[in-house]
């Protein structure tokens, strides 16, 4: 039997709303893609497409790759405080953990559904890699992390794109099922858009993830937050000030150059081999130093003042993530898809931000009242309660509850 734990509430709600922010961005940007709708609408004053482009730009520039970074570094750190609190009872997590990024797939099969452009599969694949790296040491992991963060089979595509000119390397073979999805989603009936999405949707959103570096990527994240959670960095304290500090600035002074980079070498690249795997490497780095800008700048104020208001306020909507990332597309698509409202043909960027806005407030006040009532919201009461089928009493963790 495993008995109650505790742990410590400042790091929850500090890790609750960085999840909660993360959250809001993935609506944010969900919603200008129309739920991977791309379009733009027609018959739009100039002044409009104008503020758009604007709107789209700064939307992206900010938060594209972070959100997602984040989650992926916030999964890392709830994988630590499972297995942690499980070890304390003498409980070994792996294997219930293993258990627990099945129930994550399902999870991923009924969101995928809806939207094609879940990222939960990810995870509950990916995941299982923090399993054989939970008990080693700190430099090993961070090592493996590194080594993950660079990309590994880019960096052994560049090299060959060098030796042998006539190298023939994998191509962007999720088009074929984007091309296949797209009509679909933007004329079929509900049915039409479920039947394609089983099948032309997830290869559609898995090759995508896979033929853009997500899967060292996101292996390299959650290693580096479970190493967070291991130096406790997410608790106030002078040596825990003095490593986000540092994380601020030298993220700024990499993501300059990175940004730089990313911008211009690829348009100076002729060979389309080569040029390929420099538009993998290159994003996915300066991604991961603006993400690393924007959650140290977060914890730093968070530090500062115990949680400012605005930070508080996305504490509810962290603590549910699971729900409010499944609920948030299936609102989306509704409002965008052909068989919904088809909105996606009378919204340019600035309207979609608009419409996100309102999903996160609906989701947020949800969130305040379910949570008045109950510890977790009700898509991480199923998967926390899924998770510990069998055993007696379960380790009294939220963080169990959470999502990436």
């Amino acid at each position: 039997m495993i008995q109650n734990t505790t742990i410590n509430k400042d790091r929850l709600d500090i890790v609750d709303s960085l999840r909660g922010f993360a959250l809001l961005a993935i609506v944010l940007l969900h919603n200008v893609e129309h739920y991977n709708l791309f379009y733009i609408p027609e018959n739009m004053p100039e002044w409009l497409y104008s503020l758009d482009k604007v709107v789209w730009d700064t939307t992206f520039f900010l938060l594209a790759g972070k959100a997602y970074a984040t989650f992926s570094l916030l999964f890392g750190f709830s994988f630590y405080i499972q297995f942690r609190n499980a070890q304390q009872q003498g409980y070994d997590y792996r294997a219930r953990f293993a258990w627990r990024m099945f129930l994550l797939a399902l999870f991923s099969q009924f969101h995928a559904l809806f939207y094609n452009g879940d990222i939960l599969l990810l995870y509950a694949v990916v995941g299982l890699v923090l399993i054989p790296v939970s008990k080693l040491k700190d430099r090993t992991v961070l090592i493996l992390a590194v080594i993950c963060l660079l990309q590994p089979l880019e960096l052994i595509r560049i090299v060959y794109a060098f030796i042998d000119p006539e190298f023939t390397s994998y191509g962007h073979y999720f088009r074929k099922y984007a091309r296949l999805a797209e009509p679909v989603v933007q004329n079929g009936n509900f049915y039409e858009v479920l039947r394609s999405n089983i099948w032309h949707g997830q290869l559609y959103s898995n090759l995508w993830q896979v033929e853009n570096g997500r899967l060292f990527q996101t292996a390299a994240l959650f290693m580096f937050g479970m190493l967070l959670g291991r130096k406790t960095y997410f608790v106030k304290s002078s040596e825990s000030v003095r490593f986000w500090k540092k994380t601020l600035v030298y993220s700024i002074i990499a993501f300059i150059p990175l940004y730089v980079a990313k911008t211009y070498i690829p348009g100076i690249i002729e060979s389309k081999v080569l040029k390929m795997p420099v538009n993998i490497l290159l994003p996915s780095l300066a991604n991961f130093a603006f993400m690393c800008f924007l959650v140290s700048g977060f914890t730093l104020l968070w530090f500062r003042s115990g949680g400012y208001k605005f930070q508080r306020l996305l504490t509810p909507y962290g603590r549910m993530t699971l729900t409010n990332y499944i609920g948030q597309s299936i609102m989306g698509v509704v409002i965008y898809y052909g068989y919904g409202l088809g909105l996606y043909k009378y919204t340019g960027a600035t309207a979609s931000i608009l419409i996100a806005t309102g999903i996160f407030c609906i989701q947020l006040l949800f969130s305040r009242w379910w949570l008045s009532a109950h510890r977790q919201g009700p898509l991480e009461y199923l998967w926390k309660k899924g998770t510990w089928i069998g055993v007696k009493k379960a380790v009294n963790d939220e963080n169990n509850s959470k999502t990436p």
